[in-house]
């Protein structure tokens, strides 16, 4: 088990001190990188240092539930390049944001479904969670997510010049466009012990400065995915929807605009590798005197 320790400042460098057990082998980064660049980080020195036909990724707030791993060598699986698991929370439910998908822009009937059905079209439910049966998909998370080392050589490590999200998305439409699969076995389960989604019906972003990525990344996502010719009215269509939600942010409202401006400038020009602390500055010449990221209330959907 490799543990990337990502400039942590909560105690696990001191905790991870304390274990000694051979298996774990842990890397230590000087700067937080993000997710993204853990997980880029984490992949190359387990390809280097520990070879394997296959490597199995978590967030820090993740696992696999028991017998998870077992389940995994118990069938072949060479058919495919990736592997994503059922992913729920503590509670049983399933998680949201780690439901595997397709790609509309892939497939015209599944395109003309999302128009009207949104991610209820596009990424898998409770039914295929159920069946026990495999379903090729386009992509999913890095939680519980099984990576070939053929996958890598096929799409190349994660890009840990993204801090936080999208990362997994854009993994996963490079192998596909390199022609590797992706499949979905429900027998793999993993729980997410998170809370991210927001019961505020605003779902606002917050902290404020986790807006730029968001919407920085997912642009570059959608760029991807819907290809040269429907990127431009997608994204058009996207900024008036996320626009809209300016108001929702009250006194932060300045901030979240210019934020989401960067972020659409940004991603246009392809310009990457920001840090948490380049936004938070960038933030604050922007924000009235009284306002902080932190009256951005709620988490990212």
């Amino acid at each position: 088990m490799v543990v990337c320790d990502n400039a942590s400042t909560d105690g696990t460098s001191a905790y991870l001190a304390t274990l000694t057990d051979p298996r774990l082998k842990r890397l230590t980064l000087t700067k937080n990188s993000g997710g993204a660049g853990g997980f880029e980080a984490a992949l190359r020195f387990a390809q280097a240092q520990h070879p394997s036909a296959w490597y199995m990724l978590m967030d820090d707030d993740a696992y696999p539930s028991t017998g998870t791993v077992a389940a995994f060598h118990a069938r072949a699986r060479e058919d495919y390049d990736v592997w994503l698991s059922g992913v729920r929370y503590p509670g049983g439910d399933i998680c949201d944001m780690n439901r595997p998908w397709r790609n509309p822009f892939w497939r015209a009937s599944l395109f003309l479904a999302a128009v009207f059905k949104g991610r209820a079209a596009t990424h898998l439910g409770a039914q295929a969670f159920a069946r026990g049966s495999i379903t090729e998909v386009d992509g999913g998370s890095f939680v519980g997510q099984f990576i070939s080392r053929r996958a890598l050589t096929r799409a190349g490590f994660p890009r840990g010049d993204l801090f936080i999200y999208a990362d997994d998305v854009l993994f996963c439409l490079a192998l596909r466009r390199a022609g590797g699969l992706i499949a979905f076995d429900p027998a793999l389960a993993f729980v997410h012990d998170c809370n991210t989604l927001t019961q505020d019906s605003a779902r606002l972003i917050s902290p404020l400065w986790k807006v730029y990525f968001y919407h920085r990344n997912l642009t570059l996502a959608y760029r991807q995915s819907a290809g040269p010719l429907l990127f431009w009215p997608l994204i058009a269509l996207k900024s008036l929807s996320w626009l809209a939600k300016a108001g929702r942010y009250g006194p932060a409202k300045r901030s979240y605009l210019s934020l989401l401006g960067k972020a659409l400038q940004d991603a246009l020009n392809g310009r990457t590798g920001n840090s948490a602390e380049e936004i938070e500055a960038f933030i604050l010449p922007q924000a009235p005197a009284n306002e902080s990221a932190a009256k951005a209330t709620g988490r990212k959907p």
